[in-house]
């Protein structure tokens, strides 16, 4: 994992030259003398420097390595969220949101299930006593504590004319 960070920092530093060769530009351009040839030279120099770090960096991205390196990607909801004006954090907000109520509610039915393994096993270990090793087994398995279950004839649930 280590190398395709580093690739992404150099792709990221290249990027940050090739900003700053267009913005040397763009202030060799406001300042453009026509009948002076310094800035004429100068202004050469900038593009052939900008020429030379947009080559630099497609040989970089385009490196044939056995796994390219892969740059984080966008959902296309945050793009069209900020391409409305709207502020990208609050975007970031809601999906916690979002994901925070998707939890709880995951939890609540993983604690139901629970709930219901729990008691199918004590009422099936009322019933068959023959399998009650096998239904430790399966409650055991599926995450649950033997110890709390409750195979007593008491708390039954009445049906006992056999």
């Amino acid at each position: 994992m280590a190398p395709a960070h580093s690739d992404h920092d150099v792709v990221e530093g290249q990027l940050k030259d090739i900003i700053q060769d267009l913005y040397n530009i763009l202030v060799q351009v406001n300042t453009y003398d026509t009948a002076g040839k310094p800035t004429n030279t100068v202004l050469q120099k900038e593009i052939k420097r900008l020429t030379s770090d947009l080559h630099q960096i497609h040989d970089t991205t385009s490196q044939s390595s056995p796994q390219p390196a892969k740059l984080p990607s966008v959902p296309p909801e945050l793009i069209q969220y900020v391409d409305s004006g709207r502020n990208p954090d609050i975007y970031t907000r809601e999906f916690v949101e979002l994901a925070r109520k998707g939890n709880q509610l995951m939890k609540g039915k993983m604690e139901a299930f629970a709930g219901f393994r729990d008691v199918l096993a004590e009422e099936m270990g009322r019933c068959l006593p023959e399998c009650r090793a096998d239904i430790e087994g399966v409650v055991k398995g599926t995450g649950g504590e033997v110890g709390r279950l409750r195979f007593s004839e008491e708390g039954g649930s009445g049906n006992q004319s056999r």
